[in-house]
């Protein structure tokens, strides 16, 4: 039995090195990968004052049927008035533009880390979470842009999960796709958005036409919205996604609110940890490790429910969206088997906003991973936001209760 355990040991031990090496070598694959990207997305001397304008584009390099696809840099601005580059990706129909333009769909992807490399422009995989969708936007003739947010692969911090700067860097890459030669794009868009994108897209609604009146936006539509901050964090602070978000929110929020405590809020692991954790990819193997290590011996990020601390509730309650006018259609999709954005706390922002008198539609699938959500109910995004472009009244399905319900006591 001892010579089986040794034999059984050496076997692990192997497949653990043959693991890190693979990574290792994946990661320096990676790295050569973002050196060659540097002056693309280097910062110019002077930012255009104007927030939207167009620095530099270059084809993507990627296939989308029926479409031509660029890599692109814009001005954007910060909640505190300063100018900043984003980078992003715009999708352009190959079919002849309609008369009036062709419409815009605004993508705000979800949570991918806080690396350069994460930068879904940036990525290998630029196309991730648009399965099932993208490819019918282009047959209808839309135009798609998809911001990957300040700080997020150009210069300057990355503030995750911030309203005003989410919302900036969605309306500015509207901005900045139109100036792209022969695009055709019309002023009129609905933006769309996955888990923190679909944060970003519901506060589209409340900030986007005051941020850029001069574009007409129709209507918001939202998978796994990472909508009611307090309730999600309540809820996941002590598993393996308060090590997953914990970081980003812990190195963002401080920046617009400097007062905001991390001692005695965030662990000492986490506070030693934050920086490399949030520069990892959330789909590279390494971070997945770390995080089921971390799991394994016990450890969290937080010290206990950051919402019990005063300033971290009040923060999470100004960056929770409140619900929308009726003049702004919202569509909200959700898995009830989601285990990073929980169901119920999109059923209570189902009964709210219904209380409120918000025109929300809401689609509810079973069976389905927080990562595929926004794949899966794509063909339903698509079909509510053609009835927008086409001026068809929004639907309301207040009628119908969620299928599920908060925690007693929550």
């Amino acid at each position: 039995m001892k010579k089986f355990l040794l034999v059984l040991g050496a076997i692990a031990l192997s497949a653990a090195l043959l693991a890190i090496a693979l990574i290792a070598s994946n990661d320096q694959s990676a790295n050569q990968r973002q050196v060659a990207f540097g002056p693309f997305y280097a910062t110019p001397a002077e930012i255009p004052a104007q927030p939207g304008t167009l620095i530099r584009s270059e084809p993507l390099g990627v296939s989308v049927p029926g479409a031509t696809s660029y890599r692109v840099l814009y001005s954007s601005q910060r909640p505190d008035g300063s100018m900043a580059v984003s980078s992003g990706m715009v999708f352009v129909p190959t079919a002849p533009a309609p008369p009036g333009g062709r419409p815009v769909v605004a993508w705000a992807h979800g949570t991918v880390g806080q690396g350069d490399a994460c930068a879904p422009s940036r990525s290998e995989n630029p196309l991730g979470d648009t399965a099932n969708w993208l490819d019918q936007m282009m047959q209808l003739g839309w135009v798609v842009t998809a911001t990957d947010y300040t700080g997020l692969g150009t210069q300057g911090p990355n503030l995750y999960l911030v309203a005003q700067a989410e919302v900036s860097d969605v309306v500015n890459a509207v901005r900045a796709a139109r100036q792209i030669p022969n695009i055709n794009a019309s002023n009129r868009y609905v933006v769309w958005g996955h888990s923190q994108g679909g944060h970003s897209s519901l506060w589209s609604g409340h900030l986007a036409p005051t941020l850029a009146p001069e574009l007409n936006l129709l209507g918001v539509a939202a998978a796994a919205p990472a909508a009611n901050l307090n309730l999600i964090m309540g809820a996941q602070w002590d598993g393996v996604i308060g090590w997953g978000i914990g970081p980003e929110v812990a190195l963002s929020w401080p920046i617009i609110k400097p007062t905001l405590p991390i001692n005695g809020v965030v662990t000492q692991q986490g506070i030693d940890n934050e920086d490399s954790i949030a520069q990892q990819c959330t789909s590279s193997n390494s971070l997945l490790l770390n995080l089921a290590v971390r799991k394994a011996f016990g450890q969290n990020f937080f010290t206990e429910n950051p919402s019990n601390n005063p300033q971290w509730k009040s923060l999470g309650l100004q960056q929770t969206p409140s619900p929308l006018p009726a003049s702004m259609p919202v569509f909200v999709g959700q898995s009830t088997a989601d285990q990073v954005v929980l169901a119920w706390p999109n059923a209570v922002l189902q009964n709210q906003w219904c209380a409120a008198g918000s025109t929300i539609s809401t689609l509810w699938v079973g069976e389905v991973s927080h990562q595929l959500t926004a794949e899966t109910i794509g063909p339903d995004v698509v079909r509510w936001i053609n009835d927008r472009f086409a001026g068809r009244p929004a639907l309301r399905t207040c009628n119908l209760a969620p299928p599920v319900s908060a925690p007693a006591g929550s």
